[in-house]
């Protein structure tokens, strides 16, 4: 991770879902970063290096985990 995005990591505003709270704190937070990008972090360790991937494959992701694409 290069300095400059370890840097932008440190102020960003982390969100998580309102069903976390249901879901008995087994949730992921996701934070928007520069360059359509966003940060993927575990609530239970916030404290290992977050994944950073691109706008369009979280899009897609949400966009499948809505329509069932996941479920088991």
């Amino acid at each position: 991770m290069n300095d400059e995005l370890a840097a932008e990591l440190e102020t960003v505003q982390w969100r998580k879902s309102s069903y976390s709270g249901a879901n008995g704190g087994d949730c992921i937070e996701v934070a928007p970063l520069s360059g359509d990008r966003f940060g993927i972090r575990d609530t239970e360790r916030p404290d290992l290096p977050p994944w950073v991937v691109r706008g369009g494959v979280l899009r897609a992701f949400v966009a499948g985990a809505k329509d069932g694409e996941f479920d088991f």
